[in-house]
């Protein structure tokens, strides 16, 4: 049997009853098709993450799933965690927003590792949203930048060389 390509579209999520729902084209015949994998034994009390990871590697979705990532499948399960705690969508997207959020002044030296782990994952997934890839339009391979060399360039006080003890 040859190995089927899905690429996922669109991936959300339906409260009743509750389910993930991926708008996928299938390779092999240059069709747009739903599926819907229903979410079982999940409330308001449930890991995100943890039904996020058994979704994406469950035998029956895996295929499916291929192109979603992880932290896509997090945030549709938070937003049904808000909608069983009574959290109208407008309220759970922006909390979930604001646990997205990187705080430059954070600091992450102070942050357990399942923390440090997750503010990792979302600045890789911030990353990879802006960065250019080869087949973007507006992708421009080894740009050269002239940095103006008229403006005196401000020197700081450790280039100076000095005999001071420090």
């Amino acid at each position: 049997r040859a190995v089927m390509t899905y690429i996922a579209k669109k991936c959300g999520i339906c409260f009743r009853p509750p389910s993930i729902v991926l708008i996928y084209k299938d390779d092999s015949e240059d069709k747009t098709r739903q599926r819907i994998m229903p979410v079982r034994n999940f409330s308001r009390f449930s890991d995100c993450s943890l039904a996020a990871e058994q979704l994406k590697n469950n035998p029956r979705h895996k295929a499916y799933l291929e192109g979603v990532s992880l932290r896509q499948l997090q945030k549709l399960y938070s937003l049904l965690k808000g909608h069983l705690g009574g959290e109208s969508l407008a309220e759970s997207l922006e909390k979930f927003q604001q646990e997205e959020t990187i705080d430059p002044e954070e600091d992450m030296n102070k942050l357990d590792d399942k923390e440090l782990a997750k503010r990792k994952s979302i600045m890789d997934e911030l990353f990879e949203k802006n960065r250019k890839k080869k087949d973007d339009p507006d992708f421009i391979y080894d740009i050269e930048v002239e940095f103006p060399q008229d403006e005196q360039l401000e020197s700081c006080g450790w280039d100076v060389e000095s005999d001071e003890e420090i």
